[in-house]
């Protein structure tokens, strides 16, 4: 990874990820399942955690929004995609809401964070197989 890059995720308060992301930690996740279940074990980690808050709900576009509520408040947004039978993909967007323009990472842990705990939930896709 560039060192803009590097410097930009730790003094921005904004990140996202994408399928070509430098930081290999931010590239799009691939899951062997449906896009319904996809979004529904997003949807059961923000009301299941009291520490999340549910905006919206989009089955029909595969998206949901959340905020944190508790501690440093951040906006996210988890868009589930099926690209193939049994192939979904899963990307984050997540803005971190401070009186400062930068976060100091805090949007990529939360990113880390969501990943984690999909890749519990649901079969992952390895790189190769895609």
């Amino acid at each position: 990874m560039a060192f803009r890059q590097t410097v930009g995720k730790f003094l921005g308060n904004h990140a996202e990820t994408n399928e070509n992301h430098l930081d290999v930690s931010l590239q799009t996740h691939y899951y062997k399942t449906t896009k319904d279940r996809a979004l529904t074990v997003l949807r059961n980690f923000f009301e299941k955690n009291e520490k999340f808050r549910i905006n919206a709900v989009s089955n029909e576009r595969g998206e949901v929004s959340a905020s944190i509520i508790k501690g440093k408040k951040a906006f996210i947004v988890g868009t589930v995609i099926m690209v193939r039978p049994h192939q979904t993909v899963v990307d984050f967007s997540v803005t971190t809401e401070s009186a400062f323009p930068f976060d100091f990472g805090y949007s990529t842990k939360v990113i880390h964070r969501l990943y984690d705990h999909m890749d519990k939930e649901l079969p992952t896709i390895p790189k190769t197989n895609r």
